[in-house]
């Protein structure tokens, strides 16, 4: 066995997001007679003693890091998140960040795989439109470049009974343009759930094949506008993540385009109630209203609002406050159901709705091909190999 470069065993945990003591404990490691659990760990970081392969198969699944990673002879170089759009409000744990950038490590090998094939397929021409617009020409430009391009029907959007259904609809109309969508918020466990505080989604921008990546922690009423906001970044041509708020420049500039698209000043100004803003309650009545017929959040329309200075910043926070407390309460609710109900969607079903109907066809086409192995369709797909039949099979979620 090679020896361990003891440098890799401190980059692994600090990138991780923890310090010697959480790690002393997430890897099992407790105090003897002669040393304490955190002394052990130190030993093995300084070079004193050599870790057993046990112990790197736990840390590498506690650092989120592939067990080769370990026999490297030097840490590897800091990873390319993109540039990091977020404002965040509050402070974030490190682990949270490091969290983050192993989804984001995760997405970037489904993307490397999935554009490989494709390219030695010949199965897909460069997509004219990353990186086809810049940020100067302003926002009018990049609403009417998106919207040709995905063909979306606004009234047909807002038709569908609920906010699910017309995300399915919008999500198809990204995808036919050959954007790849997922629906991700953890790392396959809700031990791992990121909040939206720490991500709200992020785009990772290619030509040949771009990756858009959605928090489904998020609540479904919001996830049209992320899903819009990140492919304003793919326009862009930026390779990035969002969340928090929306305070930086680019950030702006993209949830307006995101907020154009689905809620259209003029068509805003035409159609919503102004004389209801004169008190809280009225003003959630008016904003539930049209919010729930145009299929779109509570707080995109409470947001425009702002835009237009019918309500000021405190009363924008307030209602913001009120919704996000609702969404709690109700999802709060809705998950004590779930538990208490033996039905629901099958395993196969939410993987396929969470990897999208793009991904799972190019990965069994390419398959099929002889361009993909079942393994590397597993690492797309984000399941086992003995799974991956299954995956294509399995009707989609409704």
């Amino acid at each position: 066995m090679p020896a361990v470069n003891p440098q890799i065993l401190v980059w692994a945990r600090e990138s991780a997001g923890f310090d010697v003591a959480t790690a002393s404990k997430k890897l099992a490691l407790t105090d003897s007679k002669t040393s304490s659990a955190i002394e052990k760990l130190h030993t093995y970081e300084v070079g004193q003693r050599a870790p057993s392969r046990p112990l790197l198969v736990r840390m590498a699944k506690q650092y989120r890091r592939p067990l080769l990673t370990f026999y490297l002879s030097e840490p590897p170089r800091a990873g390319n998140r993109g540039e990091d759009f977020r404002t965040l409000t509050q402070a974030v744990e490190p682990s949270q960040n490091a969290l983050v950038d192993a989804l984001v490590r995760n997405v970037r090998a489904r993307q490397e795989i999935v554009k490989d094939a494709l390219v030695s397929a010949q199965d897909r021409e460069a997509l004219q439109f990353v990186g086809s617009y810049e940020f100067d020409r302003g926002i009018e430009g990049l609403v009417e470049s998106i919207q040709q391009s995905i063909g979306l029907d606004r009234e047909q959007y807002r038709q569908f009974r609920t906010q699910a259904e017309a995300f399915k609809y919008l999500r198809t109309c990204v995808e036919e343009t050959g954007v790849f969508t997922l629906l991700l918020g953890n790392l396959g466990s809700y031990h791992t759930n990121l909040s939206t505080e720490v991500f709200r989604g992020f785009a990772l921008s290619d030509n040949i094949a771009p990756f858009v990546v959605i928090n489904d922690q998020d609540a479904k009423a919001a996830w049209s506008v992320t899903l819009l906001h990140e492919v304003a970044h793919l326009w862009l041509g930026e390779t990035g993540i969002s969340g928090g708020t929306y305070e930086r420049s680019v950030e702006k500039f993209c949830n307006e385009v995101a907020s154009e698209i689905l809620v259209p000043e003029v068509e805003l100004r035409a159609r919503f109630d102004y004389d209801a803003l004169t008190d809280r309650n009225s003003s959630i009545d008016a904003i539930d209203f049209l919010a729930s017929s145009w299929k779109v959040s509570s707080r995109l329309l409470a947001f425009r609002l702002l835009r237009q200075s019918a309500i000021n910043r405190q009363q924008f926070e307030q209602l913001g406050k009120f919704f996000f407390e609702r969404w709690e309460a109700e999802r709060t609710k809705q998950k004590a159901k779930d538990r208490s109900s033996d039905g629901g969607p099958s395993y196969y079903k939410l993987k396929r709705h969470r990897v999208g109907t793009a991904l799972l066809n190019a990965s069994e086409r390419l398959l099929r091909s002889g361009e993909l192995s079942t393994t590397r369709a597993a690492t797309v797909l984000g399941v086992r190999a003995l799974k991956v039949e299954k995956m294509f099979n399995e009707p989609r979620l409704a």
